[in-house]
C-alpha cells in the first residue's frame, strides 16, 4: 500500500512520495527525515516470534537472588535475558543489542549481582546517559539485591557532590551513574575504579551520541584489565562496534532488535496546516478524547515545554514538565507525580526519551519532530513496553 493512499484515523492523508512504509535502511541516524516512518500498523508488522529457553529458575544463581525475581513476578525472560544472562554468568565480556522496553535491565543487574554474591570483591559501576536511567536502574538494584546487604552509590549531577562523597566514603558495591559526575568524583580521589571488576555501559549508542566517549575512555582505562565488561545498546552502528572492539575483549554480540521500532505501538502522524494556535486546538482534542489516560508528549526545547506545560494547565489538564535546566528533585517530583497518576500529561525535553521506565503510557506525542530517526524510536519507546500496547503520534 502506498502511503499517498492512505488516510490516517485523524482524517489526515501525509504527502509523501515515492516510498513504502517499512524501509529496510538500518542506518537512518543521519538520513533526510521522512514522515511515512512514523506510521506504523501493530497489524501490518509480522513480528517475529523468538524462542525462550529457559526460565529464571533455570539459570545456576543464588536463591537469594532466584527469591527476589520471583517477587517482582518474573517467571520468564525476556528474549535478550534469556539469551545473554548465561554468557554473562560464565563471565565473558557481551554486547547486547534490543529494542527500547525489552529488559535490558535486569539483564545485566541479575548476573552481576550473582557475580558480587559468589565473590564479595566483585564490584560493578554501572555507566548510563542520564540521570533518569541511573534512577531507574538502582531501583531496580534494590529490588534485586533486597536482603543481600549490597551497597550501591548513585552519581549523578544534580544532587548533592557532598552528599555523594560522603556516601562513598563507606562500603559500596555498586556505582550507578553518568559519564560526567563519576569522571569528577573519579578526578577529586573518591572513586578508585581499580576495585571495579566489573564495568555496564548501558545506553551506549546514546552515551557517544552526547559527547560522552572521551570521558568513558578516561574511566575505563582506570578500570583493571582483568574486567568484565558489558555494553548495552539500542542500535549497533559502526561507531558501536569500533568502541566494543577497543573496550571489550573476545565478547559475545547477542542482538534480539527486531526492526526499528516496537512492533507494540502504533505510529501515526497529524498534519498540521495552520499556525501555533491551530496545533495547541488539535492536542487539546485530541488529550480530550477517550483513551489518552497517560500520555507523554515531546518537544525541542526547554523553552517550548515550558510554554506547552503552562498552556495545558490554564486548559484544566493537570500536566508537569521536565528538562535540562529543571532541578533533580524537581525532575523526581514530576516523573513521581505521572507514575502515580497525580498529573495526566507530562511534557518532555529528549532527556526523558531515555530510562523513563513508567507503566502504562497510553500515548506518546511528538509535538515537536524529533532531530533524527533514533531520536524518534526512543521517544515512542516509551509506551508499548514489555507485552503492551502503545500509541504513538507525530504532529507534521
Amino acid at each position: 500500500m502506498q502511503i499517498n493512499r492512505f488516510k490516517n484515523k485523524f482524517g489526515v492523508k501525509p504527502r509523501v512520495r515515492g516510498r513504502r512504509f517499512f524501509g529496510k535502511k538500518k542506518n537512518f541516524s543521519s538520513a533526510k527525515l521522512d514522515i511515512s516512518r512514523f506510521i506504523q500498523r501493530n497489524s501490518s508488522v509480522k513480528q517475529e516470534v523468538q524462542t525462550i529457553n529457559h526460565k529464571f529458575s533455570d539459570f545456576e544463581m543464588d536463591d537469594r537472588l532466584k527469591s527476589n525475581i520471583s517477587k517482582k513476578g518474573y517467571v520468564e525472560p525476556t528474549p535478550i535475558q534469556d539469551k545473554i544472562i548465561p554468557i554473562i554468568l560464565e563471565g565473558k565480556d557481551v554486547v547486547g543489542i534490543a529494542n527500547t522496553g525489552t529488559g535490558k535491565t535486569a539483564a545485566f543487574l541479575i548476573p552481576t549481582i550473582n557475580s558480587l554474591l559468589l565473590n564479595r570483591s566483585n564490584k560493578a559501576i554501572v555507566i548510563v546517559p542520564t540521570r533518569e536511567l541511573a534512577l531507574q536502574i538502582e531501583k531496580e538494584l534494590k529490588d534485586f539485591s533486597f536482603g543481600m546487604k549490597i551497597f550501591s552509590v548513585l552519581c549523578i549531577g544534580g544532587t548533592s557532590l557532598r552528599q555523594q562523597m560522603f556516601n562513598l566514603s563507606k562500603n559500596n558495591d555498586f556505582i550507578v551513574g553518568t559519564p560526567g559526575r563519576i569522571k569528577d568524583l573519579v578526578t577529586r580521589r573518591k572513586i578508585d575504579l581499580s576495585k571495579f571488576k566489573t564495568v555496564v555501559l548501558d545506553e551506549a549508542d546514546r552515551m557517544f551520541d552526547m559527547g560522552f566517549i572521551n570521558d568513558i575512555r578516561f574511566l575505563i582505562e582506570r578500570t583493571p584489565k582483568d574486567r568484565q565488561t558489558l555494553l548495552f545498546s539500542a542500535t549497533f552502528p559502526s561507531e558501536i562496534e569500533q568502541v566494543s572492539k577497543e573496550f571489550l575483549k573476545d565478547y559475545v554480540k547477542i542482538s534480539v532488535r527486531v526492526g526499528e521500532s516496537s512492533t507494540n505501538v502504533n505510529q501515526d502522524v497529524v498534519k498540521i496546516n495552520g499556525g501555533n494556535s491551530e496545533k495547541l486546538e488539535v492536542l487539546y482534542n485530541l488529550l480530550n478524547k477517550e483513551g489518552f489516560d497517560k500520555v507523554l508528549i515531546f518537544g525541542k526545547t526547554k523553552y517550548g515545554v515550558d510554554k506547552l506545560s503552562k498552556a495545558l494547565i490554564n486548559k484544566g489538564f493537570k500536566a508537569d514538565v521536565i528538562h535540562g535546566d529543571k532541578t533533580q528533585s524537581k525532575r523526581k517530583r514530576a516523573i513521581d507525580n505521572f507514575k502515580r497518576n497525580q498529573v495526566k500529561i507530562l511534557v518532555a525535553t529528549d532527556v526523558a526519551a531515555r530510562g523513563l521506565d513508567i507503566n502504562d503510557i497510553s500515548h506518546v506525542i511528538n509535538y515537536d519532530i524529533p532531530s533524527t530517526y533514533e531520536d524518534y524510536i526512543h521517544r515512542i519507546g516509551r509506551t508499548g513496553r514489555g507485552n503492551k500496547k502503545g500509541e504513538a503520534i507525530t504532529f507534521v
